[in-house]
């Protein structure tokens, strides 16, 4: 009874790791997150300074006027454009040597990296160019390295949980496969996702709601780089999933040697133990190495890995793990 109170209390305490998680915006950290000593770093204050935080991270609208070219298009949309509370100034519209292509330079109020410039992105597409060249045959499309990078992170976003699903699926027939059992790969399955939930949380809470950044040498909160969430799962799920069948099949072979279920789990915890520990700090010191880099993305990864990995081979592969066994 008192195996089960602790499995449950330390489950519970996995999941309000994760609760952050729910929070999670993906996007680029920009110039302004890095050391102050950098010479890009001090450009950017300057820039921002000088003409606005949003000068660092323009938007480039480029109108197709199609084969009637209709100039006065370009009006309505720099109009309507800067009319937006989001936009700090719009540029003269440009034309190209053949008449039939206008660009739009649109400098927003915010930084690069801030939810408010990824949603004047999102007004612009989707409200005030549809709207301004409606009924014109022109098509103005929103790019530029900022809304470049909006697009990404989207694009990660919306496909993480498949790719998170597919992965996780594909063990589960596998260790379903070498153990001949449902609950055995179901419950590596839950226990996986608990691990990379808790570390994401962590991720979240230190880097985007800004908890002890300064700790790790972090001058301001950032969002989560789009590409961490998926290199973060991929490496602990490799990792969790070595840890994983090294216990299972120490544990197997004790049972089939006669012992009882219990006496089997304590044996192949015994044997396997000091060895996943070793491993796993070995891992944990490299991961926390990278705490130490100037980059923020850099931070975040290590961060990230370090306590992914902290979090899957103690809590999960030496406490519930066996205790749920």
């Amino acid at each position: 009874e008192q195996v089960v109170q602790a499995r449950e209390r330390l489950q519970v305490g996995l999941v309000v790791l994760a609760i952050p998680v729910l929070d999670m915006r993906l996007g680029q950290a920009d110039a302004g997150c890095d050391p102050t000593t950098t010479t890009h770093r001090r450009a950017y204050d300057l820039l921002a300074a000088g003409f606005g935080d949003g000068f660092n991270g323009p938007l480039l609208i480029a109108v197709d006027l199609g084969d009637d070219p209709d100039l006065t298009v370009l009006d309505r949309i720099s109009s309507a454009v800067a009319a937006d509370p989001g936009v700090r100034a719009v540029s003269p519209p440009e034309l190209n040597a053949a008449g039939d292509t206008g660009i739009i330079t649109a400098i927003p109020t915010t930084k690069p990296q801030d939810q408010a410039t990824s949603s004047l992105v999102h007004r612009l597409r989707n409200d005030l160019l549809p709207a301004a060249t409606a009924g014109t045959g022109a098509d103005a499309l929103v790019g530029g390295p900022t809304a470049g990078f909006i697009d990404q992170s989207d694009k990660i976003a919306s496909r993480l949980p498949w790719f998170i699903a597919g992965v996780v699926s594909l063990s589960f027939l596998l260790l379903m496969i070498v153990f001949r059992s449902i609950l055995v790969p179901l419950k590596a399955a839950i226990l996986n996702l608990l691990s990379i939930g808790a570390a994401y949380g962590v991720v979240v809470a230190v880097f985007q709601w800004g908890w002890g950044r300064s700790l790790i040498g972090l001058d301001e909160a950032v969002p989560i780089a789009s590409f961490v969430p998926m290199m973060m799962f991929a490496i602990l799920f490799g990792l969790s999933m070595d840890y994983e069948v090294f216990i299972l099949s120490r544990i197997r072979e004790e049972y089939h040697r006669g012992h009882s279920n219990i006496d089997s789990v304590v044996e192949g915890l015994g044997a396997t133990a000091k060895v996943i520990t070793a491993a796993a700090l070995i891992m944990i010191s490299v991961f926390l190495g990278f705490v130490a880099s100037d980059d923020p993305v850099v931070k975040m990864m290590g961060v990230g890995l370090a306590t992914a990995v902290a979090v899957d081979a103690t809590i999960v592969r030496m406490v519930l793990v066996p205790s749920t066994m």
